[in-house]
């Protein structure tokens, strides 16, 4: 339960910029600049729900807590720890995206998020919350401008209240280190690893124009014409998508 101090790992105008493209887009920069395994790392393992995908995609950094509503025994055991949670979220730079930690899973006892917490959550910097749970007043919450990817609705909220946080944290098969910057909407989220935030930007933007210059224009195009031809138009198109990406980051494309 600790107060995370970090260094902006991009300008806030290159967060608003990530919000322009969607979250398969975003991937497809962040695979041109990790180190890690692009097959199964970074993005979420179990299926989510975008109740305001009206909204567009969301981008912030990962504030993290966990809770359990169906044991009211914490409330007991810490009083105070809305206000010590709140002034945690309160202490890190935002924008951010409350990742919730829901340990009733798979079982759904009660809502962690509503009209009154998404609200709270706006006064603190956030822009909205992944919920390994459920969350309510889906109306309410968007009228907010809080989003929400969740696992379900649910009527009630039990004993909601913060077991811990500022912690690492595990939510729809993907663990979250606080800090992260995120990125999310309808199909899912990207939590970059930290140290893979720069040069995101840039790359997101050259794949999304490599694509609309090499292999959509050339399937577009070829719509009507003889198998061969088609089939001659989408080879060199994807050849020179690839060649564009290794003259860009010396590694192979996907096509």
């Amino acid at each position: 339960m600790r107060s995370i101090h970090f260094t902006m790992p991009i300008s806030h105008s290159e967060v608003l910029q990530l919000k322009r493209w969607n979250t398969p887009t975003i991937y497809n920069g962040w695979e041109q600049v990790t180190k890690g395994d692009i097959a199964a790392d970074a993005f979420n393992l179990e299926e989510t729900r975008d109740f305001m995908p009206q909204m567009g995609p969301m981008v912030g950094y990962a504030v993290t807590v966990v809770v359990q509503p169906s044991d009211k025994s914490h409330r007991e055991a810490n009083p105070d720890a809305w206000n010590e949670y709140r002034r945690y979220v309160a202490s890190i730079p935002g924008p951010k995206i409350v990742v919730v930690q829901d340990l009733d899973k798979p079982r759904v006892i009660g809502a962690f998020w509503g009209e009154v917490n998404s609200n709270m959550h706006r006064a603190l910097g956030c822009v909205g919350s992944i919920v390994d749970g459920a969350i309510r007043d889906v109306d309410e919450m968007t009228n907010a401008g809080f989003k929400a990817l969740a696992r379900r609705f649910c009527v009630g909220h039990a004993h909601v209240h913060p077991v811990r946080w500022g912690c690492e944290v595990e939510v729809f098969g993907r663990t979250i280190q606080p800090g992260q910057l995120i990125h999310a909407d309808k199909h899912g989220f990207l939590a970059v690893p930290l140290g893979e935030e720069e040069g995101l930007l840039e790359a997101s933007r050259f794949m999304d124009t490599n694509e609309c210059e090499t292999v959509i224009p050339a399937a577009r195009s070829s719509v009507g014409l003889p198998l061969e031809q088609v089939i001659d138009n989408l080879s060199a198109a994807g050849k020179q998508f690839g060649e564009n990406v290794r003259q860009k980051f010396r590694r192979e494309g996907e096509w």
